[in-house]
């Protein structure tokens, strides 16, 4: 089956101020020294139509900055993301649920190819579209005490996109992608950045500071070029199709 179709089963220099914290909903977006940090929510920090909204208006702005600010991306300290909020798409018609399973991937996109330096800082579990929008980061640093890394797709019953399995195969090693995909393995930090997953592992208040500082040290490059050298470098994720129909 494809992903969206057993989703239906599952019923169940920018303008910012610098220090000041930007509300969009559950997301909040804040600037401080050239490094930007978006706040996914402060709770499972599942994934629907108001989240995406948020994000996606937010990357428009910091993107329309003559040099954007390096991106961090954090949760709460139970979740970074747990993927879809399945409850709300499987409230929608097969047709707007693709529109948005469709849009999800594109801010996959967007995250991947954004013109600046950038990490997730992973405070708590990463399931299912969160771990594949940690993914997409340039790097990561995953808390040391609590959190799983996980793609539960197998044990949901439920197929990869082509595009997510391109971004995976991208970014993961192949043992460690195979292992993930076909399993549903959950990662812990130490065994995350063995595998390669995450760059980084640091204790719970040490996270986010630790993305902070990895982004700021690739701040400042030449955005137009960094974005094609990401976009050249990525062609084949990028190429592949978004919903597999």
């Amino acid at each position: 089956m494809r992903h969206t179709e057993v989703m239906n089963q599952h019923a169940g220099g920018s303008d910012l101020q610098k220090q000041s914290e930007q509300p969009w909903g559950s997301v909040t977006l804040s600037e401080s020294d050239g490094v930007a940090v978006l706040r996914l929510g402060d709770g499972l920090n599942t994934v629907d139509g108001s989240v995406l909204d948020a994000v996606l208006a937010l990357l428009d702005r910091l993107e329309a900055a003559e040099v954007p600010p390096a991106l961090v991306t954090v949760g709460s300290q139970r979740a970074y993301c747990t993927g879809y909020d399945l409850e709300f798409l499987a409230g929608l018609e097969q047709h707007a649920m693709e529109f948005e399973v469709e849009r999800s991937l594109d801010l996959l996109a967007r995250v991947l190819t954004y013109p600046g330096p950038s990490v997730a800082a992973i405070s708590g579990h990463a399931f299912g579209y969160g771990a594949m929008l940690a993914l997409a980061h340039d790097q990561r640093v995953m808390r040391a005490d609590r959190g799983w890394f996980c793609l539960p797709e197998v044990d949901l019953g439920l197929e990869f996109q082509p595009f997510q399995l391109a971004l995976v195969r991208a970014r993961m090693t192949p043992q460690a992608a195979h292992r993930a995909i076909t399993t549903g393995h959950r990662f812990g930090a130490a065994e995350a950045v063995a595998a390669g997953i995450v760059e980084e592992v640091a204790e719970l208040e040490e996270t986010e500071r630790r993305a902070c500082e990895l982004a700021g040290e690739g701040a400042g490059k030449a955005p137009a070029v960094l974005k094609a050298l990401k976009t050249a470098l990525y062609a084949e994720v990028l190429a592949a199709p978004r919903l597999g129909r």
